[in-house]
């Protein structure tokens, strides 16, 4: 049986929901599933290579943005082997979780990947939709622009990104500028920051919010399979504004 660490909380969450068995190592925000046993090796941002390298792993899971590319030439370096996506869009993540979980880990294709397909494949046509900002930092404020995932996904759910065509993928943007941008709506997850109902709408007077599970927004795994109806039903019980 092959052993694999995970640097990326939703790649763990795919192959624990595929075969638990294979993981032998995870970051401390790996937190689903819950309970899982296995040896914690630090953060994204900062895992312990020399730990990860004790583990004797078969194969190390990185994200490109979410994990810092020394720490991934290092673990290389230490002869440890490294699988690293990039995910920008809907289908590239059904297509790299594919890839990864029968190629990379050798298993067969999991019915929730199936599922995952289904779910966004069902999504009715949207004939209006609603021009939003989705921040997703503050001190500075910085928002989803162009070519993100959690784009994709919102856009399949009829919001436009006003800043879709930005340069940057997370641009700053004073808060001024946002105000004006002309924003029917605004989504607020939970995570990178942590918005809630006192954190995050208080700034926007006048346009409404949205709360969202960023763990549906941003993770690419069995979350896909849920992420259709818990993101509509968020994204339909606003605040006024």
């Amino acid at each position: 049986m092959r052993r694999v660490v995970s640097l990326v909380p939703s790649l763990t969450e795919a192959v624990a929901a595929t075969d638990p068995g294979l993981l032998v190592g995870a970051t401390d925000w790996c937190t689903h599933p819950a309970g899982l046993a296995v040896e914690r090796i630090g953060g994204t941002k900062n895992p312990d290579v020399g730990r990860i390298a004790a583990l004797a792993p078969d194969l190390v899971l990185a994200n490109d943005e979410e994990n810092r590319r020394p720490d991934l030439d290092a673990l290389r370096a230490a002869g440890v082997p490294v699988w690293v996506t990039d995910i920008r869009t809907l289908e590239q993540a059904l297509t790299s979780l594919h890839r990864l979980l029968t190629l990379g880990c050798g298993l067969a294709r999991p019915p929730w990947l199936d599922a995952a397909e289904a779910a966004w494949a069902g999504l009715p046509p949207t004939a209006h939709p609603i021009r939003a900002i989705v921040p997703i930092w503050r001190r500075p404020w910085m928002v989803l622009g162009s070519d993100t995932f959690a784009g994709d996904l919102l856009r399949r759910l009829g919001v436009e990104l006003i800043h879709a065509s930005h340069p940057d993928r997370y641009p700053a943007v004073p808060l001024p500028e946002l105000l004006a941008a002309g924003a029917e709506l605004v989504v607020l997850p939970d995570e990178p920051y942590r918005f809630t109902a006192e954190d995050g709408p208080e700034a926007f007077p006048g346009i409404p919010a949205a709360l969202v599970d960023g763990r549906h927004l941003t993770w690419y795994g069995p979350s896909l399979t849920q992420a259709p109806t818990v993101l509509a039903a968020q994204l339909a019980r606003r605040t006024p504004g």
